[in-house]
């Protein structure tokens, strides 16, 4: 058997957040006592209106949905002020960040993306045979917020997609509009491509109308997160025409299943759930931060606008494997940088807001360890 290209014959993949039930029993620890703080959950559960049409919707499962699915994309067409040809939907923003790497990377070209990034970006290209590019320098240690200039001068001829990751993942730092729009106009033969997903958390409307102003630009955006259908996978574009059309035609038939798209009509509805869901991180964020100054040994990242931050580890006697392992077993489980994130290095931990109760959990289990 031959593989299509060298990358696939040793593949790396995905890490996710452990499953709560998974460390419950593995450490004897109660299901209920478990503070699950490595994979971005909303923590108030899915949108009512999207899990009710969901229930309504399966009668339907006998029949093939829009190949497009147009029910959705005309909704979202509607809510951000677009035209349903300029939409995109799939299963999950990751689905339309494979497709983007097929149709807009030649192989053996570039992918330009942050350091560290959302390792799907990497991932993603490595297994289709593109170069991925992590620009690490571009990003201040000590702050972990991007430098703009460093950033635009690594797009070399042949970087073909560009990532902004706005809040950035993982630290949830913040980028402003003037700079993503020197990022946009610096590389006019180039895709660049906005990741919003989390931008429910900036407490902003995000850059979305910049797809209506730039040719070279796609914004993604997920119900996961401030909807809370991360089971569902739901996700989607906005771009020209032209971008979208490109997509369709390399997307697969069906990857939008009648459940799926009824859920995403109703969740973009459920603004009171969305609303409960942002005020609880953002005031959570605030709290997390003024319990993090009892510590000494562990220093939280400021300035995320997501629903996660970055933990410095500053005990030079431990590493982010060992702090991962120990809160496991204390029942808190976050993401150990050196596996999630390629580049991070073994001095973070990637650490979710989520309820009071399991802020507390976290900051009380760091203080605990020996």
């Amino acid at each position: 058997m031959q593989y299509a290209h060298l990358g696939l014959g040793t593949p790396e993949y995905y890490v996710p957040g452990l499953p709560a039930d998974y460390v419950a029993e593995r450490y004897g620890i109660p299901l209920a006592d478990i503070a699950k703080l490595g994979s971005a959950e909303n923590p108030h559960g899915a949108s009512p209106l999207a899990t009710e049409a969901v229930r309504a919707s399966l009668s339907k499962l006998h029949l093939y949905p829009s190949w497009t699915a147009d029910p959705l994309r005309e909704k979202i067409a509607t809510t951000y002020g677009f035209d349903t040809a300029e939409v995109i939907c799939g299963a999950g923003e990751t689905e339309i960040l494979s497709l983007i790497t097929r149709a807009f990377c030649p192989p053996d070209n570039k992918i330009q993306m942050p350091g560290p990034c959302f390792p799907i970006y990497h991932l993603f290209a490595e297994a289709e045979g593109r170069t991925p590019v992590l620009v690490h320098d571009a990003t201040n240690r000590e702050s972990m917020g991007l430098d703009v200039d460093a950033y635009i001068e690594a797009i070399e001829e042949d970087t073909r997609i560009v990532y902004i990751t706005n809040p950035h993942s993982p630290s949830g730092t913040w980028l402003e509009e003037k700079d993503v729009r020197r990022i946009i106009e610096a590389c006019p033969n180039a895709l660049v491509v906005l990741d919003e997903a989390y931008v429910h958390y900036s407490d902003t409307p995000g850059y979305i109308h910049l797809a209506s102003e730039y040719g070279n630009l796609a914004v993604l955006r997920t119900f996961s997160k401030a909807f809370g259908l991360a089971g569902l996978r739901i996700g989607f574009g906005i771009a020209s025409k032209t971008i979208i059309d490109t997509l369709l035609a390399v997307k697969p038939t069906w990857n939008m299943g009648q459940l799926q798209i009824a859920g995403g009509i109703a969740a973009l509805d459920d603004d009171e759930h969305v609303k409960q869901t942002v005020e609880t991180i953002i005031e959570n964020r605030k709290y997390v931060q003024g319990r993090f100054g009892e510590l000494d040994r562990f220093r939280m990242i400021s300035g995320s606008r997501s629903n996660f931050f970055l933990v410095e580890i500053l005990d030079p006697d431990t590493n982010s494997t060992k702090v991962f392992q120990e809160l496991l077993e204390r029942g808190v489980i976050v993401k150990d940088g050196s596996i999630s994130f390629r580049g991070l290095h073994d001095r973070f931990l990637r650490c979710d807001v989520n309820l009071k109760s399991h802020m507390d959990r976290l900051v009380d289990a760091l203080a605990d360890l020996p």
